[in-house]
């Protein structure tokens, strides 16, 4: 019997969902990941899982269990990553990294060979999607998310918040007016960065809040895209700056609005509740705090 590893199993297999997704995580069988659970729950003579033909679930002693399973596995990681610190280990291993299209391409593939020079024992594959990725079912170490985290079981470092700006091409702007208003976005055709039909652009005046619904015949999850739009005099877009500053300066974009700063959006570095205490995850994460949080802080 090994009890911290059954702790860990059992952990995996609830963030999975399924015995065949925690078996991949931790590098068994499906068989022998159920017969360990089964052979946990007649230790402890409790039902830990309830199990359906699509998923499996905690029970309430389950998440009781697993609350104390969570403290008792970080505390042991975190002594063994201090001791592992005190005697000069290095991080080593492969991490499994996503990020989003535009800003994986434009920040973070520059500054990831420094990140392979400083660990040489370390290989990085990266996967760049603008969808949000189930980082646990996919077997993602780390994930930088631009916006709000929904995610309560993921732990969030805070990266910085990219500035926003709200802008169109002259030629838009020439046919279709200028808002002076926040509110007079309703009339405009906006380029949004979701997947349904409206959504909300926020706004800062004077330290008040605002939001916005716009509505637009485009939508997309990727940046760029709306950019191209915006160029061909499709609409107004309302994306991170570093997505537009080059648009702006030449004059091929006019910003607007500028009376009401758009409300800056959240960068943060995610990772599973499991691996906060990974040398290699911890290295990675204080990595692109070092990297980016200065250059994108509010």
């Amino acid at each position: 019997m090994n009890a911290l590893e059954d702790m860990r199993v059992f952990q995996e297999v609830v963030d999975a969902g399924s015995f065949t997704a925690a078996a991949e995580r931790v590098g068994t069988s499906k068989q022998l990941v159920s017969r360990r659970i089964a052979a946990l729950e007649a230790r402890l003579g409790v039902r830990l899982l309830n199990r359906t033909t699509r998923r499996l679930s905690p029970t309430p002693l389950g998440l009781a269990y697993l609350e104390h399973a969570r403290e008792i596995v970080a505390a042991v990681d975190q002594a063994e990553m201090a001791i592992c610190q005190q005697g000069g280990a290095r991080p080593r291993g492969t991490l499994r990294v996503s990020a989003p299209m535009s800003f994986g391409t434009l920040h973070l593939g520059p500054v990831l060979p420094a990140f392979l020079a400083d660990y040489p024992e370390v290989s990085v594959e990266l996967d760049l999607s603008d969808r949000a990725v189930d980082l646990v079912g996919e077997g993602f170490d780390v994930a930088l998310r631009i916006g709000a985290v929904a995610e309560s079981t993921l732990v969030a470092r805070r990266l910085g918040a990219l500035r926003m700006v709200t802008c169109a091409s002259p030629d838009y702007l020439q046919r279709a007016g200028t808002p002076h208003q926040p509110a007079q976005l309703r009339e405009h055709a906006c380029l949004l960065y979701a997947h349904g039909r409206t959504s909300q652009w926020h706004y800062l005046r004077e330290g008040r809040a605002l939001a916005v619904e716009v509505s637009g015949r485009l939508h997309a999850n990727n940046g760029e895209v709306l950019v191209q739009a915006a160029l061909a005099g499709h609409g107004l877009v309302h994306l991170p700056a570093f997505l537009l500053d080059d648009c702006l300066a030449d004059g091929r974009l006019v910003p607007v609005l500028e009376a009401f700063e758009p409300a800056p959006i959240a960068m943060n570095a995610l990772y599973p509740q499991h691996r906060q205490a990974s040398l290699l995850v911890r290295a990675f994460v204080d990595f692109l705090v070092e990297r980016f949080a200065p250059a994108h802080a509010s």
